[in-house]
């Protein structure tokens, strides 16, 4: 294969690994809703350390990375600022920040992106994907980086986004219309890519067996696979039935969003209304079914003067932020990644465009989306989520808000049958009319475009929604706990520890910290004796004790157990001699092993 040579390379071949874990600090007052770890995040951050903090959590666990990282054209003004221990690289901390005449900014760029490439890598799930927007600046030797890092095989596609809808007249020799956006799979068997819509032979399954007033529906199991915290309980039948998820699967949302689908007569209990509740999903609400293409126009997946605009109707006519994207082109990868639980990752964050689409598509098919900010700048809170604050709960906006209901690719076959064309952009103004002010319909090159408008001379209405604001912890250093200094909470080194035992991801709601409890995975159970306390931590309470190891032997009979713990009054040979299937880690051993690695 072929290998990107670059300066400075071997110095962050495997920098990742010397990255320390920081927690995630909760920010109540900066968020909205109940703060949680494991919902909607905003971190404010170094998003190398950022990731680094995020893998306790959610290591294998995110379904689609969105990036859109410095384009280093030489006018950005970006900086390297990775705490390399090496003299070359220190070196080029006093050459920031880059600019055109640096001979090593291609370089530099590099040498930033591989340890991030690396740890998104890790963070991504089996099925999941990666998207990230670049121009001719990086963007052939960012190919080779995810090569090298993914694997070729792991080669999706480089859609060709038009980012301008007229050219730039100011341009040297030719207008730069054009972005590009890599995509690549953590695993291209197990990555599927959505149709954009339904095609006919699809439409022909939704029926309308209770002559719902909103047309044909189809009903769409309302239990998942994935867990979702909220998604565990009881629902009960017009009968008095009641009906729990299936075994080791949930409900694809909480109690709210179940309610809400039930007042809207979105929930359907069989003919009889004694089946198992349902989610009704109209046809209205499908598109036609279409093979994604390379190619996205501007008219299909927006530009950046609209980018721009967006901004400006947010923050009150201004545009606090240079470059950047349009909702449009990232709803339109949720469209095709198909997936209304997905869990989005932006670690180049920039305006919040990722957040506002998740929300956005939440809102319009009633998903369960979620999504993780990662953002450097100062600017995280005042702009990255105040975008968030307004779009939840909305803003102040005099204009025309524009929602696009329905995209139709126009065939000779539909033609045929357009009849039924007619009758679904009936059914849309029936169903949505009063919704809004008006209801056009264009047809734009082989397009059929229909979009409410909503003339709005106050307020925009907000999408609902919450999320945790995060900054990063102090690192959980192996010499500060050697010397008892700035100890971490028991989640923080829990998380560390758990995921360096098993490979896995820390569920917060295994844990259990009045026990020692940190979680289960690989047949193996994890405890740690802990406190942040540094004359606990010398007491003979902190020691793995022979009582200690029969009680957590007992509790899961069989299974393997390992204890961190910084001390022992307990050998090995004895724990082996009576059966009991525990393992004394030493807790300063192990975090050395782990930094060392």
């Amino acid at each position: 294969m072929t290998e990107l040579v670059f300066k400075g390379k071997e110095f962050v071949w495997n920098h990742h690994l010397a990255v320390p874990f920081r927690p995630l600090v909760m920010h109540p007052d900066k968020g909205i809703g109940a703060p949680r770890l494991d919902g909607n995040l905003i971190v404010q951050g170094d998003n190398l350390h950022a990731l680094k903090a995020l893998l306790p959590m959610y290591a294998g666990r995110v379904d689609c990375i969105f990036i859109d990282p410095p384009y280093n054209t030489g006018n950005e003004g970006w900086a390297y600022n990775d705490a390399v221990n090496a003299p070359m690289i220190r070196e080029w901390l006093d050459a920031n920040p880059i600019g055109i005449e640096d001979g090593l900014r291609h370089d530099k760029w590099c040498a930033m992106m591989w340890p991030r490439l690396r740890l998104l890598h890790e963070l991504l799930a089996e099925w999941g994907s990666i998207w990230i927007t670049l121009d001719d600046n990086e963007a052939h030797r960012a190919k080779i980086l995810l090569d090298e890092i993914f694997g070729e095989g792991a080669f999706v596609a480089n859609m060709v986004w038009q980012k301008r809808y007229v050219a730039n007249v100011t341009a040297l020799h030719l207008s730069d219309m054009h972005d590009h956006v890599l995509v690549y799979a953590k695993n291209p068997a197990e990555f599927t890519l959505g149709k954009i819509g339904r095609t006919e032979a699809q439409a022909a399954d939704y029926k309308n067996p209770d002559n719902d007033p909103r047309g044909p529906w189809r009903a769409q199991d309302l239990s998942a696979s994935k867990p979702y915290k909220a998604g565990i309980f009881t629902i009960t039948g017009p009968d008095g039935t009641t009906f729990d998820p299936p075994p080791n699967r949930y409900w694809r949302m909480n109690r709210e969003q179940y309610e809400k689908w039930l007042s809207e007569g979105r929930i359907s209990f069989g003919v009889t209304g004694k089946g198992r509740p349902m989610l009704k999903r109209f046809l209205t609400e499908a598109q036609d079914g279409l093979t994604p293409v390379t190619w996205w126009t501007h008219d299909f997946a927006g530009h950046n003067k609209e980018a721009t605009l967006e901004m400006k109707d947010i923050f009150d006519g201004a545009s606090p932020f240079d470059t950047p994207k349009p909702k449009r082109l990232i709803s339109r990868i949720l469209e095709l990644i198909g997936d209304d639980e997905a869990l989005v990752l932006d670690s180049f964050a920039g305006s919040g465009t990722t957040a506002h689409a998740v929300l956005e598509a939440n809102r319009r098919d009633g998903g369960n989306r979620r999504f993780i900010l990662v953002e450097m700048e100062d600017y995280a809170d005042r702009l990255t989520a105040e975008r968030v604050r307004r779009v939840i709960n909305g803003y102040a906006f005099t204009g025309t808000q524009r929602t696009e209901l329905l995209r139709e690719s126009l065939t000779w076959t539909k033609l045929q049958r357009a009849d039924r064309l007619t009758e679904q952009v009936e059914k849309i103004e029936n169903l949505h009319g009063h919704e809004y002010d008006r209801i056009t319909k264009q047809v734009k090159d082989g397009e059929l475009i229909v979009t409410g408008e909503k003339t709005v001379a106050d307020r925009a209405e907000g999408l609902g929604g919450e999320f945790t604001y995060c900054t990063l912890g102090a690192p959980v250093e192996l010499d500060a706990i050697l010397q008892g200094a700035d100890l971490p909470s028991f989640p923080a080194l829990a998380g560390v520890l758990f995921h360096m035992a098993t490979s896995q991801p820390l569920d917060p709601a295994q844990m259990d910290e009045g026990r020692g409890y940190v979680g289960h995975a690989g047949g193996a159970h994890v405890w740690l004796i802990y406190r942040p306390d540094l004359d606990w931590l010398k007491s003979p309470a902190a020691a793995l004790t022979l009582s200690y190891a029969r009680e957590r032997a007992a509790e899961h009979p069989g299974d393997r157990h390992l204890v961190f713990a910084p001390a022992r009054h307990v050998s090995q040979r004895l724990l082996d001699a009576e059966g009991l299937a525990v393992e004394f880690v030493p807790l300063p051993f192990a975090l050395y092993r782990v930094e060392r690695v």
